[in-house]
């Protein structure tokens, strides 16, 4: 479900450019999870090889890590540890509603519907373990750091945001904002472009840039009423308060304390100290030189066309040749 707070936050669209030389977190599950919904065949299927394993986010990952690669783009994937007790029931909502979409999916395909079988398909997604392990199989080979958090991913993105370790954190979502993100991008793409649902038209999409500091104090609050509003408009872990918008959220946080707030809206005291005190931990991040061999090995095993990934694994090569061997940052 992700915190609707777009109509308050302000952003400013830049060039893939500005991120040169620059360390993103990326939170993985987010992008892994982009990759398994939205690369697929025409009717819905995911990629496969022969054997029947999926490839949808190994191709989303070489290829769009080699684009940040080949323009001076530092990622570290911060994959999710042991989510807290309260959101399990969100997650279970979640596998409900992923089966009704499946058997709807189902029927579609049997009607011959590969439109809204396709549309569907989108909803069906789902990363297992053998989605995970392979994705940090390929972003070793990469070269590319993979952090294993404790608990929420998104958590340990903005701690590592906020400690200097790296100098954004790139989501489609705003919940790493209410953990304490100094910098978020969303689109970090540097094809600059991305299909249309049902369409073989393209739009142009920018890298959006959000500076959290900054946009708290044009709208005059901290962070504190910054989780209030995100409880207050629902959130990963809670829906909210039935008929509370974003803005309506911001008069609210402005005008009333914060025990009264939680006592008038019966807020769970529990995830407002999560979301200022979740479990992280320090990590040392290394940044390698892919090996380009058995990164080619595991993608023809895979069944990738040689012909086809050459060419870019070429050009990792080239892009790492001046790099030393070994970049670590610490804190």
């Amino acid at each position: 479900m992700g915190v609707n707070l777009k109509p308050l936050f302000e952003s400013e669209f830049v060039e893939p450019s500005h991120f040169k030389g620059k360390i993103i977190a990326v939170d993985a599950l987010n992008w892994i999870f982009q990759f398994i919904s939205t690369i697929r065949q025409r009717d819905g299927t995911l990629l496969m090889d022969s054997k029947g394993r999926v490839t949808s986010h190994l191709s989303g990952l070489f290829y769009r890590n080699a684009s940040l690669i080949k323009n001076g783009i530092k990622p570290v994937y911060v994959f999710d540890g042991e989510p807290p007790e309260f959101k399990k029931s969100t997650q279970e909502k979640r596998r409900e509603e992923k089966e009704k979409y499946l058997k709807e999916y189902k029927e579609a395909l049997k009607k011959g519907d590969i439109e809204r079988a396709f549309s569907l398909s989108t909803r069906t997604a789902f990363v297992d373990e053998e989605v995970l392990n392979t994705s940090k199989e390929i972003l070793n080979l990469m070269g590319i750091p993979v952090v294993q958090a404790p608990s929420e991913g998104e958590a340990q993105c903005s701690y590592m945001n906020r400690e200097g370790v790296v100098d954004y954190v790139a989501s489609q979502d705003y919940d790493s904002i209410l953990f304490g993100t100094k910098m978020l991008v969303r689109n970090l793409n540097i094809t600059g472009k991305r299909k249309l649902p049902r369409s073989k038209e393209y739009v142009v999409v920018l890298p959006e840039v959000i500076d959290v500091e900054a946009n708290l104090n044009r709208l005059g609050i901290d962070r504190d009423k910054l989780v209030l509003i995100g409880m207050l408009v629902g959130n990963d872990y809670t829906e909210g308060v039935k008929g509370v918008g974003p803005k309506t959220a911001l008069k609210i946080v402005k005008d009333m304390k914060e025990n009264e707030i939680i006592k008038k809206y019966n807020l769970n005291e529990e995830i407002i100290n999560w979301f200022k005190h979740p479990k992280v931990k320090d990590v040392k991040i290394e940044f390698k030189k892919a090996n380009i061999e058995k990164l080619r090995e595991f993608l023809l095993d895979y069944e990738f066309s040689e012909e086809r990934i050459q060419k870019t694994l070429s050009e990792i090569e080239k892009a790492q040749g001046s790099r030393q061997s070994s970049l670590s940052s610490y804190f």
